[in-house]
């Protein structure tokens, strides 16, 4: 099975655990005071964090694996988006949102623009070990924002069920650290698909 058949099997079968009915606390406090700018989401299916960003004045751009998604995304908010193509990727648009439907690993840096600040909520704990480093190249060579949200879930004992996959910070910290500096903000338990888990926050800013 690919990727794209995995995950698009996830969305149309209501398989979306991931979604999160509302806007988690962590994007008010992190990105509230920032002036507006362009936001890039990795594989942010149809994040509602995304709509509050646009509604406080940043261009978001996201990418996103899944067509249903995307078009649900603008639908469930009564909006008729744009639609062209774009080599590899279907783009839908509207103001202040464009959604680039298609593989993460395809885009080029003039797909997603100067971006001012990157919210990984839902993609790097998406993929498996063995394609966490390549994600963490292409994210790197693709932006160089100001502030870089990365979520992370962690389950102890650790394990290689997923998605999502449990990814420790100093994971993340091996990945990033010659690029970004990375304080963590915060920690919670949240309940998952397989059993309650770390969620750690932690903002990234360039060395």
């Amino acid at each position: 099975m690919t990727d794209a058949e995995f995950w698009n099997g996830r969305w149309a079968r209501g398989e979306t655990g991931w979604h999160e009915a509302e806007v988690p606390a962590h994007v008010p406090a992190l990105f509230g005071d920032l002036p507006p700018t362009r936001v890039f989401v990795p594989l942010c299916g149809k994040s509602l964090a995304m709509a509050w960003l646009a509604a406080r004045g940043h261009e978001v751009v996201g990418v996103e694996l899944s067509e249903q998604a995307c078009r649900a995304f603008f639908a469930e908010r009564g909006v008729e988006p744009a639609v062209r193509h774009d080599g590899a990727f279907l783009v839908l648009s509207a103001p202040g949102v464009t959604l680039c439907c298609g593989d993460f690993f395809a885009l080029r840096p003039e797909h997603v623009g100067e971006v001012g600040a990157v919210y990984d909520r839902a993609a790097l704990i998406a993929l498996p070990r063995d394609v966490r480093a390549r994600y963490a190249r292409h994210m790197t060579a693709l932006v160089r924002p100001r502030l870089f949200v990365q979520v992370l879930y962690e389950r102890v004992p650790a394990d290689e069920e997923g998605p999502p996959f449990s990814v420790p910070r100093a994971e993340a910290e091996a990945l990033y650290g010659d690029t970004f500096a990375i304080e963590w903000t915060g920690s919670r338990i949240v309940e998952g698909r397989i059993g309650p888990m770390h969620e750690h926050v932690g903002v990234l800013t360039p060395r």
